[in-house]
């Protein structure tokens, strides 16, 4: 099998394809063992709008039992801007919110100090575990 780039990919294949309820279940369109889906539904419901997307510019991107292995330049840079989009839409605000009202007992130094290594965290593929 592949690794976790088609993992992704079949990810949106198979929540673009199928409803939600079968998103979970094996069956002759869903097969499990396939890299089934293994994130919680929010995670699901992000690989569904990337699937929509990933339709909309290629449906060989995301066909059912039909795109597994699917591999190409543009379908990695498709990847790697929903990573972007998602950090600039959903981390970066959070982080942001989260220090300003969960840590303004701190002065504004440690703000920024703080805000910067949540960004860095996100950079670096580390965690921030006192965070």
């Amino acid at each position: 099998m592949f690794g976790d780039y088609e993992a992704q990919r079949h990810w949106m294949e198979i929540t673009y394809n199928l409803p939600a309820e079968d998103w979970y279940r094996n069956s002759s369109k869903n097969d499990l063992m396939y890299w089934g889906l293994d994130y919680p539904p929010l995670t699901a419901y992000h690989s569904l709008i990337c699937g929509y997307v990933a339709n909309w510019i290629n449906p060989d991107w995301v066909k059912l039992n039909e795109s597994r292995g699917f591999e190409s330049y543009e379908h990695k840079l498709f990847m790697r801007y929903t990573v972007l989009v998602a950090d600039i839409l959903i981390y970066i605000p959070a982080v942001v919110v989260f220090c300003n009202t969960c840590l303004h007992s701190l002065d504004k130094l440690q703000q920024i100090q703080l805000r910067e290594l949540g960004l860095y965290a996100m950079g670096s593929n580390q965690s921030v575990s006192w965070l």
